[in-house]
């Protein structure tokens, strides 16, 4: 984030100086898409993707287990099938490069892909098998054994 801010402001700064960054909008725009990436990865690994707790916890115990197992298999399977697609990607585009900076392979903006996708497939599995600390209010841990869990943490 810290980069992505540097480079917006230099470009701003530069532009209205005279002299516009001809680099600045495409190194932006890669710098943005592997904060989206990479934060995904790291929400997965904190549980801090868009749920529906309340919910799962309204369900039967059987019915919210099959609902959080097929849930996990689902997003698993995704995140597998973007990480294959971006390494069909990585290999396709092979020697291309920036089009503002020659001297960087395009392969180096595009391998965010699959790392990125690994990293949350690795995060799911991590947080599957991580006791949650029950410190967030927002995204409180899921009991999946009893209708009322979840709620002792809540103040």
């Amino acid at each position: 984030m810290a980069a992505l801010t540097l480079v917006v402001l230099a470009g701003v700064v530069f532009r209205k100086a005279g002299a516009a960054l001809v680099w600045y909008d495409e190194v932006a725009s890669i710098l943005l898409a592997w904060l989206t990436f990479y934060g995904a990865a790291l929400a997965a690994l904190h549980r801090g993707h868009i749920g529906f707790p309340r919910v799962m916890q309204m369900l039967p115990e059987r019915p919210r287990l099959v609902a959080f197992v097929l849930v996990e298999i689902i997003v698993i399977g995704f995140f597998l099938v973007v990480a294959w697609g971006g390494w069909q990607v990585f290999v396709i585009i092979g020697g291309d490069v920036l089009i503002s900076l020659p001297s960087v392979p395009r392969r180096v903006a595009q391998s965010v892909i699959p790392i990125a996708a690994i990293l949350y497939v690795l995060a799911e599995l991590l947080a599957l098998t991580t006791p949650p600390d029950g410190d967030d209010e927002d995204h409180e841990p899921m009991d999946l054994r009893s209708t009322t869990g979840g709620e002792a943490g809540a103040t």
